[in-house]
């Protein structure tokens, strides 16, 4: 009896082991499915998707091909009457809207003790810086006498017929050789070199002297008008105290001048914009160029670039290249430091084969465009001219009509079709999908 409990037993233990055999065998066959569909599906669901085209087609047309910079207004046709004179306003002579001619009275001026002593002081200056002309004048007059003289005596020597040929031909072997020869040719040599050089000298005397005249003017009671136009912004009344400016950006000491009012001209306003070391050799003096304000968006200004520094000026590592631009045209709302932006315009081009510049792209120096050929995706080499911010010309590789590649985007996958996952381009093109 024990024998068949244990025979039992047995049998009952392998039954147990073969069903969770079973089991497990389930378990794996049924991963297995679920792997078999996932791969299946993904499978099938990349066959669903293809890429979609954006395209564009090549049309006729044109390009105005420019340089973008800002900057600001530098003169609005406004020029500044300033004084450095310190008292009481004595009279007006103008008033806004008045027309005025170069040197006319704008004002006059009852100097305090200080006005006085800086008008005393500006008129000494000028005394002075006139004397040193006169100075500078004498001393040139004597140098010139000595370099005629130098000059006489080594016409003389060079003229004898020691250092001269019969025929006037200079004796060259002679001439090398002789120390009296040689010493007279320096001296005469010398001689004209100082008197070059004081001509520069007076020059600079001068060029002192109408400086010193200048900041006399600047000091004097009287205020005069420096160019001729229309009277705007007078900023003076008859009894107001004008006090003495201090210049602190030097020192104490120093004083600076105060705008009393301003004059209007028949000069166009000028803005001043920074280039890159990459656009300032495109720019030349005559290139149109549109300007707008940021304080006046609504209008558009036409100008035209009357000077180019090629030098420029670094900070901070980076160099700018400042470029004036002087407006066609002016309005009373353009005013100085006003910010600017220009587009510089370096060429147009009209009736020709243009593309969006999206659709141009560059390798190793080759620039080619993308196209759909036998529903595959192919390059085009291509030669390109000038482009703008948006548009690229086509020299040579394409014809009229040609659609191009202009981006690429993907569909996903729904019950009624494909969707895309953004719509179709513009330019002529939409967007294609091969087949």
């Amino acid at each position: 009896m024990a024998k068949v409990n244990n025979q039992s037993s047995n049998l009952v233990v392998k039954a147990k082991n073969f069903l969770a055999g079973r089991k497990k065998l389930t378990v794996i066959l049924i991963i297995i499915l679920i792997i078999l569909g996932l791969g299946t599906w993904r499978f099938l669901s990349s066959k669903g998707q293809q890429p979609q085209y954006q395209t564009a087609k090549v049309e006729r047309g044109t390009i105005v091909s420019s340089v973008n910079a800002s900057g600001k207004v530098i003169t609005a046709n406004l020029v500044s009457i300033t004084t450095s004179a310190s008292g009481i306003v004595k009279t007006v002579y103008v008033k806004d809207g008045d027309s005025v001619s170069t040197g006319q009275k704008i004002a006059e001026i009852t100097l305090d003790a200080q006005g006085q002593q800086k008008n005393a002081a500006a008129w000494s200056s000028y005394l002075s810086a006139k004397n040193n002309i006169d100075a500078a004048s004498a001393t040139a007059y004597s140098l010139r006498s000595a370099k005629d003289t130098a000059w006489k005596k080594f016409y003389d020597l060079a003229t004898n017929s020691q250092y001269q040929n019969s025929d006037g031909s200079p004796r060259e072997d002679q001439r090398n050789s002789s120390a009296e020869f040689q010493s007279a040719q320096a001296d005469w040599l010398a001689a004209e070199a100082k008197y070059k050089n004081q001509q520069s000298t007076i020059d600079q005397t001068k060029v002192a002297a109408n400086s010193a005249w200048l900041s006399y003017q600047s000091t004097s009671s009287t205020v005069s008008a420096p160019i001729s136009g229309t009277i705007t912004n007078v900023g003076l009344v008859e009894g107001i105290v004008l006090a003495s400016q201090t210049d602190s950006s030097t020192d104490s000491s120093s004083t600076s001048s105060q705008r009393v009012a301003t004059i209007q001209n028949e000069a166009n306003p000028m803005i001043t914009v920074d280039l890159t070391e990459i656009d300032v050799p495109k720019v030349k003096i005559g290139q149109k160029a549109t300007i707008i304000l940021d304080s006046l968006a609504d209008k558009t200004f036409t100008g035209e670039v009357v000077t180019v520094d090629k030098i420029g000026t670094t900070s901070n590592n980076v160099t700018s290249y400042p470029v004036i631009v002087q407006l066609d045209t002016t309005s009373d709302q353009i005013l100085p430091n006003m910010a600017a932006s220009a587009a510089i315009i370096l060429e147009t081009k009209s009736d020709i084969l243009v593309v969006l510049s999206t659709a141009v792209q560059t390798q190793a120096g080759q620039s080619y465009v993308r196209v759909i050929s036998n529903r595959r995706e192919e390059q085009i080499p291509v030669e390109t001219g000038i482009f703008s911010d948006t548009q690229t010309e086509i020299v040579s590789g394409l014809s009229e009509g040609d659609e191009v590649i202009t981006g690429t985007t993907s569909t996903t996958q729904t019950q009624g079709g494909s969707t895309s996952v953004f719509g179709g381009g513009g330019f002529g093109g939409g967007a294609f999908r091969p087949r």
